[in-house]
């Protein structure tokens, strides 16, 4: 009986030790990124995304969308100093392509890649700015590729969707009843359409006015 209750009392002080240094090593991490240490930033992303491509699907989430999250990749990562503390920001680049499906012996495409690089766009915004362990962004910039043919058919990948994800619009975001289109929006999402409504490529650094070959359709919300 004694050596059982000696046993016990050590498996509690051996988990109690893991826990505290769990909670000290998380303590440091925190800080270390809220005061613009960008190794540790950049860590602390490439972890979660590398959680995130092996992570089981939610089942709130639809499984093209997921297939493009799992896609994200860390780009850069930034901090400007501030009276509160550093100002954390970051750029990532997923990939996305159209949804068919088999509808009477003909494959039809039930979402564009636009559609698609919409509900990435909103799935990752969320994720990155509120599911990330210690580390609290203020924003992440959500570059979305795609895959173009030329006349002769080689592949070529170009970005189709670029939004600035800041934490102080994302505030105002209803995350659960806003539509993906109604989110991008909310945040200035910019993309080029063509004369058919096709996506065109574009270049995620500028951000004047678009080429005459289509307009930035960008529709704010109230």
């Amino acid at each position: 009986m004694e050596w059982g209750i000696l046993a016990v009392t050590f498996i509690f002080i051996v988990v109690g030790y893991i826990v505290l240094q769990g909670t000290r090593a998380s303590i440091a991490w925190r800080k270390a990124a809220s005061s613009g240490d960008l190794d540790v930033v950049r860590q602390i992303l490439e972890d979660a995304i590398a959680s995130w491509r092996s992570a089981k699907r939610p089942k709130e989430v639809a499984p093209d969308v997921w297939r493009g999250v799992q896609t994200v990749a860390l780009v850069d990562v930034a901090a400007d100093d501030a009276p509160a503390g550093a100002s954390l920001s970051a750029s990532v680049s997923c990939q996305v392509e159209s949804e068919y499906r088999l509808l009477d012996g003909r494959w039809l495409e039930v979402s564009s890649p636009l559609q698609e690089g919409f509900a990435v766009t909103a799935r990752l915004g969320d994720m990155l700015l509120y599911d990330v362990p210690n580390l609290r962004l203020d924003a992440v910039r959500i570059d979305v590729h795609t895959t173009f043919r030329d006349a002769d058919g080689a592949a070529e990948r170009a970005c189709i969707l670029t939004t600035n994800v800041r934490r102080e619009v994302a505030r105002q975001v209803d995350w659960e009843e806003w539509t993906a289109a109604e989110i991008v929006d909310a945040f200035g999402g910019r993309y080029r359409l063509g004369e058919r409504g096709v996506a065109l490529p574009i270049d995620p650094a500028e951000g004047g006015a678009a080429p005459e070959t289509g307009g930035l359709r960008v529709r704010p919300r109230p």
